[in-house]
């Protein structure tokens, strides 16, 4: 008689809505050569998890195990690793058993055109964790496909420490929790990755440089612009945990721009709202801005009181959601910037290509490169331990640890917003 696989306790997602499940599963092999099977030790619920758990994802979900942030120890190698690997990303040829990781929510093969340019998120091979074409990491295993160009290796700082302007950073690693290490897995890149579209966008350019559109290098006959033009007014809508991450990364940036800022934090919940302030509060150094946190009708008097009615020169939209769209389109000013980083599914956009036109609204759309932006996000992460580096406190971003046991039950509260970030730990 055949012995039967090993087994793992997994949470697993049945169609067609609300219904999660905690059972024994077989433990996940290497079945390609660039496998790597990593013993979970923390996994993340994300707020992206609900739209399979409400039954919004594609008609043709199936049962699998969901999760995509992970931390973990890597406990099987497949043959591609190894020294006598040459010419491909270095972990296939350093990363060793015991290692701990951490992961992007995607998989990423490192090696193609849109790797090497740094996007990440769309290699033609990678492929989202937590979906009926990979199972995911709120298990006790996960399997990581194209693990050397995934994966960074926490064990070897070494091996990824030169993409940070200051290398010394990676020595503040051993002083920081699993719990707030796991946020590099998806929800602080993308918060990051928010703000950097915006920060990084041409339409800014004038406010940032004092000299008035088009941007041109060298010119010496540019108008500049008078002080008062000169205030950044920035929106962020949805509180929820990357929108909590986007908040605190654009107050970190603004502050070391060192123009004047005012930002309005939305969220229809007022314990987000509250929440939100007080994390503002407890930021040393915030410059020279103001903060505060409204729900969407209190924000669109917010606004229109800072601006004389003109608008946010960027709206972050965090939600995923039309009714986010349209609150964005209405907040932002003619030729402002709407970048959305919010998991959005079957229903149409709120507005047309004439509405775009008509407002010279530039609107970056799309899921994060999380691995690209992993260097950035690290930064930030030690920089605010005083935010992300605490479990269950009225401030911090991770709200409790529970055992995978508890999977139903924290999906319904998370969906509910009873609960903040959790984590779950498989083996307890």
């Amino acid at each position: 008689m055949a012995q039967e696989p090993p087994t793992q306790k997994a949470v697993r997602w049945y169609p067609p809505s609300y219904d999660i499940r905690v059972e024994s599963v077989p433990i996940p092999e290497i079945t390609e050569p660039d496998d790597v099977i990593v013993k979970i030790k923390l996994a993340g619920l994300c707020g992206s998890d609900l739209h399979a758990y409400r039954g919004d994802g594609d008609d043709d979900m199936t049962p699998h195990i969901p999760g995509h942030e992970f931390i973990g120890e890597v406990v099987k190698l497949g043959s591609s690793f190894g020294e006598h690997a040459t010419g491909r990303p270095g972990l296939y040829s350093s990363l060793k058993i015991g290692d701990k990781v951490v992961s992007p929510f995607t998989t990423n093969c490192g090696e193609c055109r849109a790797c090497r340019l740094g996007i990440t998120c769309r290699c033609p091979q990678g492929t989202l964790f937590g979906c009926p074409a990979l199972d995911g990491a709120q298990a006790q295993y996960v399997r990581v496909p194209k693990a050397g160009g995934t994966l960074f290796n926490l064990s070897d700082p070494k091996s990824w420490s030169d993409l940070l302007p200051n290398a010394n950073v990676a020595e503040a690693l051993s002083t920081i929790s699993d719990s707030s290490l796991l946020l590099l897995a998806d929800i602080l890149p993308t918060g990051v990755f928010a703000v950097a579209q915006a920060l990084n966008h041409p339409k800014l350019v004038p406010i940032l440089t004092g000299v008035a559109w088009p941007p041109r290098e060298g010119s010496t006959t540019a108008n500049t612009i008078p002080s008062e033009d000169r205030t950044l007014t920035f929106a962020i809508i949805g509180l929820g945990p990357v929108g909590i991450c986007a908040s605190v990364a654009l107050v970190d940036r603004l502050a070391a721009i060192g123009l004047p800022y005012r930002i309005v934090a939305i969220d229809t919940y007022a314990a987000r709202r509250e929440n939100m302030e007080k994390i503002f509060g407890q930021i040393s150094n915030h410059g020279n801005g103001e903060f505060v946190a409204r729900s969407p009708e209190e924000a669109r008097t917010t606004v229109k009181e800072w601006t004389s009615g003109s608008g946010c020169n960027a709206v972050l939209e965090v939600v995923g959601h039309p009714s986010a769209l349209t609150l964005a389109y209405d907040l932002v000013q003619p030729f402002g910037i709407i970048t959305s980083v919010g998991v959005h599914g079957k229903p149409q956009l709120p507005f047309n290509g004439g509405n775009l036109y008509d407002k010279n609204v530039s609107f970056d759309f799309g899921r994060c490169p999380a691995r690209a932006m992993f260097p950035m996000a690290f930064e930030l992460l030690v920089k605010r331990q005083d935010v992300f580096g605490q479990v269950g406190t009225p401030t911090s971003l991770v709200d409790r640890i529970v055992s995978v046991d508890q999977a139903a039950e924290m999906y319904r509260a998370f969906d509910k917003r009873e609960v903040g970030k959790v984590l779950f730990d498989p083996w307890e």
